[in-house]
């Protein structure tokens, strides 16, 4: 299986809503790498700041992947939820290029203005 790091993807517990069919989780309190580089940038690097730029990739890439998802985070968490398997693949396609490397992701801050962003 290919490595979603430092995603991690799940069949949602208990999935009464057809909206949250699974979660995409990355535990930001931990990932000290990505809080720095973050940090380098401008940015928080905490939950938040991570749906910013994860929506802003997403809606420049495939807008359309966002009637799919569905983002509940806090400080220390990202938490999106997918309505299928397909969407969820297709996060991965778009966002886990820019994560999954941190020379990629320096180069994707680098290129972003922080007074575009709130978090």
């Amino acid at each position: 299986m290919t490595s979603t790091f430092p995603f991690k993807v799940a069949a949602a517990k208990a999935a009464t809503d057809s909206a949250r069919q699974f979660i995409i989780l990355a535990e930001v309190s931990g990932l000290d790498d990505y809080f720095k580089v973050f940090e380098d940038y401008g940015y928080g690097g905490n939950g938040p700041s991570w749906r910013e730029h994860i929506e802003t990739i997403i809606e420049e890439y495939q807008p359309d992947l966002l009637d799919h998802l569905e983002f509940e985070e806090d400080d220390d968490t990202f938490v999106a939820y997918a309505d299928s398997p397909t969407a969820v693949r297709q996060f991965m396609e778009w966002v886990l290029p820019y994560f999954s490397d941190l020379g990629k992701l320096k180069k994707y801050l680098g290129q972003t203005d922080p007074g575009d962003f709130f978090a």
